[in-house]
């Protein structure tokens, strides 16, 4: 390669940021269990829905991004020009629950993992990968830890290679790409799942607050509603890295569905509830070697989906009380945020002890995300086409027609989960 060329791949690499982390924290041990399910309960059958959704999560992404980035501010402060106050702060203390959940789940499946592995242990390495976690956010400077968040996404690659250490019948997986099927009751629950844990809204606050801290850390950068000049090289930039994070995070969810599918599903284990489940149900189908990819990616994609979880609550609930908020803060700069970050990983680290069912969590979890999201991709799209909040900047029509189809979509999605 040349120097020319080379320059611009790195030039390339670097503008991948927000939209890469979020994407990357898409695929967290959560939605890993959720892929695996289907692959080992349906084989290939269930692909297509990754295909669909990718679209659907690019536009509602790119909304995020473009309202923090056109703005300088959250979601949450721009929802609550346009909301009444009661309902932002009962959809932003629903998604802290969810939220909540979500991290002691992912938290207790990175602890089995490790436990999996090493051998014993489970509990201790979940309070260890909690705090671990929770001293990331406090101490490292934003900057460094955006660039060790943006690093830890190669650990997604993982379940990448696992496709390539098995036999697949690859015949069979194009065609579950491109022919949508549905079995039975459990094939829609299925679905619902993939559909919630593929477009949640603790990804909609993550990256429309990282945009705004961008402009919020950055010297020369400034919304784009004050320097229009910046706009043109933003836009391309949004779009390189929503496009790119989308579709390594959809990449990844298709990998780990076929994987399971070639192994799992062939060998007749379609019983996984959890992703450390598909871990050691993977050892005598597809060997040590896999099976050690798998738990290691498990614990990898927990360290990254875990400060997602947590700061995308304290930025929505932060912006809503009008706290100084942002990881570039020092911990006694901004009490309130990082209490929230604190408390939401505590509380995770109690549902892991306590005696509540994780798998009936999880689904609660994603009942509520399911439903909350609703209303709230509804406001984006408000605020993205409102030229008070945009100013020149408001949606095309394009990527309005892609963000109402998928608030359409989660809208009916979240209706077939109430009803199955």
């Amino acid at each position: 390669m040349d120097i020319g060329r080379r320059a611009r791949s790195i030039a390339m690499v670097r503008q991948l940021g927000p939209g890469l982390v979020t994407g990357a924290a898409d695929d967290d041990p959560s939605g890993i269990a959720t892929y695996s399910q289907a692959g080992a309960q349906f084989g290939f059958g269930l692909l297509w829905t990754l295909v669909l959704t990718y679209p659907l999560m690019c536009a509602v992404q790119l909304v995020s991004a473009h309202i923090g980035r056109v703005t300088g501010h959250g979601l949450a402060k721009n929802m609550g020009d346009i909301l009444p106050r009661w309902l932002v702060t009962s959809l932003i203390a629903l998604l802290f629950i969810a939220n909540t959940i979500n991290i002691g789940a992912d938290i207790a499946a990175m602890g089995d993992a490790a436990e999996l592995v090493v051998g014993a242990g489970g509990h201790i390495f979940t309070v260890a990968f909690a705090i671990g976690s929770l001293l990331l956010q406090m101490f490292v400077p934003y900057r460094r830890y955006a660039a060790f968040l943006k690093w830890l996404t190669l650990v997604l690659f993982a379940y990448v290679a696992l496709v390539f250490m098995v036999h697949v019948d690859w015949p069979a997986a194009a065609k579950g790409l491109v022919w949508p099927v549905i079995a039975g009751t459990s094939g829609i629950t299925t679905v619902v799942a993939i559909f919630g844990t593929t477009i949640s809204p603790y990804l909609f606050f993550w990256q429309s607050s990282q945009e705004a801290e961008e402009v919020a850390t950055s010297a020369d950068a400034r919304p784009l509603v004050d320097a229009p000049e910046q706009a043109p090289h933003e836009y391309s930039r949004m779009r390189l890295d929503t496009f790119g994070g989308m579709a390594i995070s959809n990449l990844v969810a298709i990998a780990i569905m076929i994987g399971t599918a070639a192994t799992l599903n062939a060998a007749g284990k379609t019983d996984i509830s959890t992703a450390a489940d598909a871990a050691q149900a993977l050892r005598p189908v597809a060997g040590q070697f896999a099976f050690l990819l798998f738990a290691l990616g498990i614990i990898g994609t927990g360290l990254l989906a875990v400060p997602v979880l947590a700061g995308s609550a304290a930025y929505a609930v932060g912006e809503a009380r009008n706290w100084k908020i942002g990881l570039e803060h020092k911990p006694w700069e901004a009490v309130g945020f990082y209490s929230v970050i604190g408390v939401a990983t505590v509380l995770g680290i109690v549902i892991d002890w306590s005696p509540i069912d994780p798998i009936k969590a999880l689904f609660w979890s994603a009942v509520i995300n399911g439903v909350v999201a609703v209303p709230i991709m509804a406001a984006m799209m408000i605020v993205v086409a409102r030229h008070s909040a945009m100013g020149r900047f408001t949606a095309t029509r394009w990527l309005l027609f892609f963000g109402w189809a998928a608030t359409f979509v989660m809208a009916v999605a979240a209706l077939a989960m109430l009803v199955f």
